[in-house]
């Protein structure tokens, strides 16, 4: 009953804060509101004299310092992009792969055209995320970019070319496949190969680049959706678990039943499997 008076009371503008006639209960449901509102409320729970008030304002402290932080980091990763779009370049591309380092699968690349004021919270290096949280930012991508594509290449591809090739390879193609051109790209470790766009190769960069992190997660999420499609193919090998990667389990699978159709051939142990045989 005081919280609805209160809340009542403020509609009306007509109220001075004071939150000592409040429960703790009652105080916790007003910091559910809008964060714009909070200012007030910690401005009043810093001069309320009950542990329980003095608990929960400390705790909306932190809370308030996580945020800013998280804030500011997703800022920085917009510097690449500011400084491009200041330069006239309106179209700036990021570009990243998944899938070097596993024994099976595709390489899969992902190239993310991305509004100016994106607002992707999270947003970070896919290795850096939960499964939950990279599907949940990989739906926020693709309704929000402005242009999105991916590109894979197969495993017979990266037996012909070699990983470092295949993957360039698999990034050429997602960049060609945006259904807008690009004026500039911002790529993941190296240049990609017989494109005519000018880029910009970042070390590091899915960690660094908000575009490029942006193409990571949907590499990602697109490969590992490809994994699991093997697993039903091939469920001895437990693809949906470690998605190709040479884990102890992936390993035992692979002694016992021999590599598969997805396995990688050049790639230890599965080419001396492959030579045994």
């Amino acid at each position: 009953m005081l919280l609805r008076i209160y809340i009542i009371l403020k509609f009306w503008g007509v109220f001075f804060l004071d939150l000592s006639n409040l429960t703790i209960t009652e105080i916790k449901e007003l910091f559910k509101g809008p964060r714009e509102d909070w200012q007030e409320h910690l401005r009043a729970l810093a001069d309320d004299p009950r542990a329980g008030a003095r608990d929960i304002h400390r705790r909306l402290k932190r809370a308030e310092a996580a945020v800013d932080t998280e804030n500011k980091r997703l800022a920085k990763m917009f510097l690449y992009e500011e400084d491009l779009w200041a330069a006239g370049c309106h179209l700036v591309a990021g570009v990243d792969e998944a899938g070097r380092g596993p024994l099976a699968g595709p390489v899969v690349a992902a190239a993310v055209i991305l509004p100016r004021q994106a607002c992707l919270p999270h947003l970070n290096d896919s290795k850096k995320l939960t499964v939950a949280k990279r599907e949940g930012l990989a739906v926020l991508i693709k309704k929000i970019a402005l242009f999105w594509a991916t590109g894979m290449s197969t495993v017979d591809e990266i037996f012909q070319q070699n990983i470092h090739r295949a993957s360039l390879t698999a990034m050429r193609r997602a960049v060609l496949d945006l259904p807008g051109e690009p004026s500039h790209v911002l790529v993941d470790g190296f240049k990609i190969p017989g494109l005519d766009f000018p880029q910009t190769p970042l070390v590091g960069g899915d960690g660094l680049c908000a575009s490029i992190a942006a193409a990571s997660i949907l590499a990602k999420v697109t490969r590992d959706h490809f994994m699991d499609t093997y697993d039903q193919q091939y469920p001895e090998y437990g693809f949906k678990q470690h998605k190709g990667y040479a884990t102890p389990g992936h390993l035992q699978a692979l002694k016992r039943f021999g590599p598969c159709p997805v396995h990688r051939a050049g790639f230890q142990p599965v080419r001396e499997m492959i030579e045994i045989v």
